[in-house]
């Protein structure tokens, strides 16, 4: 079971799995070969432009000087910033790797730079990798994705802050785009371009016969490392996380049964699984202190999803974001048992479901050894 510090809602934003691709990484480049790639505040730039088959009124290019620098991206955000938690998650890890509140200005305010555009169906957006091309990775949403976010919802935005403090290097700054809903191969780090295009087919990189490329976040619970053997009459305390993804989150249950000797090996069709009786988790209410390097560990109160007045959610658990589940077991016999828990979403589907296969997201149901001893 993680310790009270490390149980903060905002992961430290340096002390997370790195997952980043590129060889060299970008965020291990120095001196001169960070500013040739543009990845110091005051060389960063973004281009706008078009592949050629849309049009654009005004593109924002480096070889016109009409590129947008940071100071511009900040100015734009003095009317536009939004601020919200999201929890990032790779689309081939189950558990997600870390929370920030976020800071930035919506991807549809950025592209208003570029003055109109005719013929345009998909927006692509790429980051710094180096300079060989086999290397480029990027992403993509449909333009009306882009464009026209419900106001109950969360927009795609070019984000600049993390936790109140610029994006390092490490986490991709010094901008990097945010797809709330989305997992992280979205989120492209080392931002630098964004193309229009009047191509309908998604090109990304992840859009491969192993992965789906516009998948949203799938609800899901997960379980803490910690202690797995316990003394008989002590009290077993599990503790976990629920991403809480696009269908909200209900409730998160666990399953306790007699060790079956396979190792927490069962397949999708064992009968064990309809006779599974699972008992209802404890989710944990919105924390005071969000901990990250917040003055005092406090959200501002203009957070995406809070109540100005009191600054609080106004629903918990927050989608895109994580919650904490804890249960306590008592009353266990010496012996071997199996553990596992699952989220149920607001639509009332039980992970795995309605998404099972991993081409969307992993979202297998975790399985924990206890052993009590006598």
């Amino acid at each position: 079971m993680p310790a009270e510090s490390e149980k903060k809602f905002l992961t430290n934003p340096d002390n997370f799995t790195d997952v980043s691709r590129g060889d060299p990484k970008p965020h291990s480049l120095k001196g001169e070969a960070l500013v040739k790639a543009r990845l110091t505040p005051e060389t960063w730039r973004l281009e706008i432009v078009s592949d050629g088959s849309t049009e654009l009124e005004k593109p924002r290019k480096l070889e016109d000087s009409t590129a947008i620098d940071l100071p511009a991206l900040q100015d734009l955000g003095k009317k536009h910033a939004l601020r919200f938690l999201k929890a990032m998650q790779c689309l081939n890890i189950a558990q997600p790797l870390g929370q920030g509140l976020w800071e930035g200005v919506p991807l549809r305010e950025v592209l208003r730079l570029a003055g109109k555009v005719n013929n345009v169906r998909r927006v692509y957006w790429w980051g710094y990798h180096n300079d060989d091309p086999k290397q480029l990775f990027q992403s993509s949403l449909g333009y009306n994705q882009v464009m026209e976010t419900p106001p109950w919802d969360l927009p795609v935005f070019v984000a600049y802050r993390l936790n109140g403090e610029p994006i390092s290097l490490v986490r991709g700054g010094p901008v990097r785009m945010v797809v709330p809903w989305a997992h992280g191969f979205k989120s492209i780090k080392w931002l630098r371009r964004v193309t229009l295009t009047n191509d309908f087919k998604a090109n990304d990189t992840y859009a491969n016969a192993n992965n789906d490329p516009d998948s949203y976040l799938k609800t899901m619970a997960r379980i803490d490392d910690g202690p797995e053997a316990f003394k008989a009459g002590e009290r077993v305390a599990m503790t976990g996380v629920a991403m809480v993804g696009w269908s909200g989150l209900k409730r998160v249950e666990y399953w306790l049964r007699p060790d079956s000797g396979t190792h927490g090996t069962l397949a999708a069709d064992d009968p064990a699984w309809r006779a599974a009786k699972w008992e209802a988790c404890r989710i944990e209410p919105a924390p005071d202190d969000w901990g990250g390097r917040l003055p005092d560990g406090v959200l501002p109160k203009d957070v995406w999803g809070f109540d100005r007045e009191k600054g609080r959610p106004k629903e918990w658990p927050m989608r895109f974001s994580v919650a904490r589940w804890t249960v306590t077991l008592t009353g266990l016999a010496p012996g071997a048992y199996e553990f596992r828990v699952r989220s149920v979403d607001l639509n009332g589907f039980a992970q795995p479901e309605p998404r099972p296969y991993p081409k969307s997201g992993r979202n297998e149901i975790q399985y924990k050894p206890i052993v009590v001893m006598a």
